[in-house]
C-alpha cells in the first residue's frame, strides 16, 4: 500500500526557517512527481510547490519564490520542504501529494495520492 507522511510541522516565528518531509513507504518515489500543497479552514487546497519525477524539475506558486524550496532524495524515499522566512499567511495545514505523470504541476486535482497533513502556524 502506498502511502505518504508528513512530517516537521510546528510552531515557527516569522523569519526562521523549518523542513517538512515527505516520506514514502509501499513503493518508490521516484517513479512519482510530488507536490506540497496547503490549506486553511473555508478555503481551497492551494499548490505550494512541485517536483518532477525524472530531473527533478521544480515549480512554486509565487507566493513562496524565493523563499521555499522542494528538493527530493529518492534513497531515502523522502520530498522535503525547507520553509524559509516564513509568514504568518503561511500557517497552514501542508500536505504532499504524488502523481503519477512525469511533469510538475499545483493543481491538486493530478494528484491521486495524500498524506494526511502536518499543521504549520508561523506566529511570535
Amino acid at each position: 500500500q502506498f502511502q505518504l507522511v508528513e512530517s516537521g510541522g510546528g510552531l515557527v516565528q516569522p523569519g526562521g526557517s523549518l523542513r517538512l518531509s515527505c516520506a514514502a513507504s509501499g513503493r518508490t518515489l521516484d517513479a512519482y512527481a510530488i507536490g506540497w500543497f496547503r490549506q486553511v479552514p473555508g478555503k481551497e487546497r492551494e499548490g505550494v510547490a512541485c517536483i518532477s519525477s525524472s530531473d527533478a524539475t521544480t515549480f512554486y506558486t509565487e507566493d513562496v519564490k524565493g523563499r521555499f524550496t522542494i528538493s527530493r532524495d529518492n534513497a531515502k524515499n523522502t520530498v522535503y520542504l525547507q520553509m524559509n522566512s516564513p509568514k504568518p499567511e503561511d500557517t497552514a495545514v501542508y500536505y504532499c501529494a504524488a502523481h503519477s505523470g512525469d511533469y510538475e504541476s499545483l493543481s491538486p486535482y493530478e494528484y491521486e495520492y495524500w498524506g494526511q497533513g502536518t499543521q504549520v502556524t508561523v506566529s511570535s
